[in-house]
């Protein structure tokens, strides 16, 4: 009977193994071991892994806290950037619209003055004009009399008295003059 038996092991030596077939004393081991470190792990390892989680996670939940101050105040510095530039653009509007009102004011008051000036030119012409003519009148007066007593003094043929007779024609000239 040895040789059975010495079959029997060969047979057991050559028998299927494989990943899908089940060997009850290696699952019991496995069982066991597994069973083992889950109870070891438990009480050495997993508060550690559980202290370095909640460590993460208030490092995170800080992070985010941190991150969402800094967004509320970039937009609070963007908010106070626009109002700058806004405040900045309506002073500069202001600023150009008062320098307009203030060049058409400048305008106007040298369009005035250089009017005046030209009214005050052209009255002072009219006046200088005025007395050039009334000089002119003056002088074509006396001219005529002189004429008139020179042509007389030829027809009578005797030099009358020049003041006397300067003041008859002078006289008639005058009221000549004031009949136009």
């Amino acid at each position: 009977m040895p040789l059975p038996l010495l079959t029997l092991v060969q047979q057991q030596e050559h028998a299927p193994s494989g990943p899908l077939t089940v060997e009850p004393g290696l699952m019991i081991w496995t069982v066991i071991v597994f069973v083992a470190l889950l109870l070891i792990m438990r009480k050495f390892a997993w508060p550690s892994i559980l202290g370095a989680v909640e460590a993460r996670e208030r490092a995170l939940e800080e992070q985010l806290a941190e991150a969402e101050r800094n967004r509320r105040e970039a937009a609070e510095l963007l908010a106070q950037h626009q109002k700058l530039l806004a405040e900045g653009r309506a002073q500069a509007q202001t600023l150009l619209a008062e320098a307009r009102t203030s060049a058409e004011k400048e305008r106007a008051l040298s369009m005035e003055k250089a009017r005046q000036e030209q009214e005050e030119l052209l009255e002072r012409a009219r006046r200088d004009i005025g007395a050039e003519r009334d000089r002119a009148v003056v002088e074509l007066r006396r001219e005529a009399v002189d004429l008139s007593l020179a042509a007389a003094t030829k027809l009578i043929g005797e030099r009358l008295n020049s003041e006397n007779d300067r003041r008859i024609v002078q006289e008639y000239l005058s009221s000549l003059g004031t009949e136009n």
